[in-house]
């Protein structure tokens, strides 16, 4: 009868638990945007990325360059990078493609190899393609002028 008791306790707690759980994943997800839902926002943001345009001027120093096309379906693993294809020393003159960076062929020792560092290789943890995509959130941030005009 004991064993009963804490078998139907334990169950009762289960059941009571699982239901707020369940009562919390139903909520809608909030919006950036506070006062707009996430599905309002899903339709009305949705953009389309340009084809091969002009990169846009950097921002700040050690910006790293936007994508000026659109990387959809761009194979990224561990044994081929779809990127390399047109940014790499090799291949850059011919495609018109800017080179990838000096930079990316050094390891976190700043010793220089002769391939791309392993923690350069997924070029979209740092470049996004560029659009004109309204921000999720006001902002006041001002672009370096020196950047922009090429002064110094």
């Amino acid at each position: 009868m004991k064993t009963s008791g804490i078998l139907l306790s334990a169950l009762v707690a289960a059941t009571l638990l699982g239901s707020a759980a369940h009562a919390q994943q139903t909520q809608a997800p909030k919006s950036l945007r506070m006062d707009v839902p996430v599905e309002a926002t899903s339709k009305a943001d949705s953009f389309r990325v340009p084809r091969d345009r002009e990169p846009y001027a950097r921002d700040f120093v050690q910006q790293p360059p936007l994508v000026p096309h659109s990387v959809q379906g761009y194979p990224i693993t561990m044994n081929f990078n779809k990127c390399m294809d047109c940014h790499s020393w090799g291949r850059a003159k011919e495609s018109g493609a800017t080179k990838v960076s000096l930079t990316h062929f050094k390891d976190r020792e700043g010793k220089e190899m002769s391939n791309i560092s392993p923690r350069r290789y997924f070029c979209l943890q740092c470049h996004v393609p560029q659009t004109d995509a309204r921000p999720l959130v006001q902002n006041t941030f001002k672009p370096v002028d020196t950047l922009r005009t090429g002064g110094q």
